[in-house]
């Protein structure tokens, strides 16, 4: 049965897909060595099987994300076996390790759920904004659910309007594990910490500990198919791997270590 994480959110621009390909990302790396040999050698293979489900359509981040990644994983495993280069370890992740998928709304992201529950370990949804039947599926159907929010007082009444649907959703299921994440977030800044404090005040949601900052790494990356653990900014680099063993805390795995 797999993890689900949906990351949600009212507003557009907040990050979400952001959030999304960096955790399928690099859930999908995960390795071990395997003793059965591949022609002939004995490579890493990932762990885990990871789906990311774009429901952002047309715009379609997520999915272009995914794209160009798989597509540089086929061209790489495909120069490794042509070279005969012994170095599979620069091979991280199989083409078919990490599957995408796109729902166009929330009666097939309910159908693609149940069916890749099956035989993937996490499922992660890119939530569409302000469809509010979508992310309440999503809300739904996640083990965590994940808010991005920017320091800024329009993301806040964004997340605001989010309650109502998040009240829906436990009429639906009962417990729904929904936290925030800050994103693009200058903790330095007066404003960063007032609007914190309106968020505890306001809206009553957990907000997890790691931070993601304003950092040019991170759609630097993305644009390339790639995760901010996976670029050159050693800042970024921690960030999204607080993110990753916080998440393994919460919720018991290793899908991030």
């Amino acid at each position: 049965m797999a993890q689900v994480i949906a990351v949600i959110q009212e507003k557009g621009g907040t990050g979400k897909s952001t959030i999304a390909t960096n955790l399928a990302g690099m859930a999908a790396t995960q390795v071990k060595k395997t003793t059965k040999p591949i022609l002939g050698r004995t490579p890493p293979f990932p762990i885990y099987k990871v789906a990311i489900i774009d429901c952002d359509m047309p715009q379609g981040t997520s999915q272009s994300w995914a794209s160009i990644r798989l597509e540089n994983n086929r061209q790489r495993a495909a120069n490794i076996v042509a070279t005969d280069n012994q170095d599979f370890q620069n091979v991280w992740e199989r083409p078919d390790n990490l599957t995408a998928w796109t729902a166009t709304n929330y009666t097939e992201l309910v159908e693609l759920v149940g069916k890749l529950d099956k035989d993937h370990d996490l499922i992660v949804i890119d939530a569409p904004p302000r469809i509010a039947e979508t992310t309440k599926a999503a809300l739904i159907l996640s083990t965590l659910t994940l808010i991005p929010l920017g320091a800024s007082a329009a993301e806040i009444w964004a997340t605001a309007d989010l309650l109502n649907t998040i009240e829906a959703a436990k009429q639906v299921k009962g417990e729904v594990d929904a936290r925030i994440l800050w994103n693009r977030f200058r903790a330095s800044t007066n404003s960063a910490k007032e609007l914190s404090e309106a968020v505890r005040t306001e809206l009553n949601l957990k907000q997890l500990k790691a931070k993601l900052g304003y950092r040019v790494a991170y759609s630097e990356a993305l644009a390339r198919g790639l995760t901010a653990a996976e670029w050159t900014d050693k800042q970024a680099q921690a960030e999204i791997k607080q993110l990753g063993a916080e998440l393994n805390q919460i919720l018991k795995t290793q899908l991030w270590s």
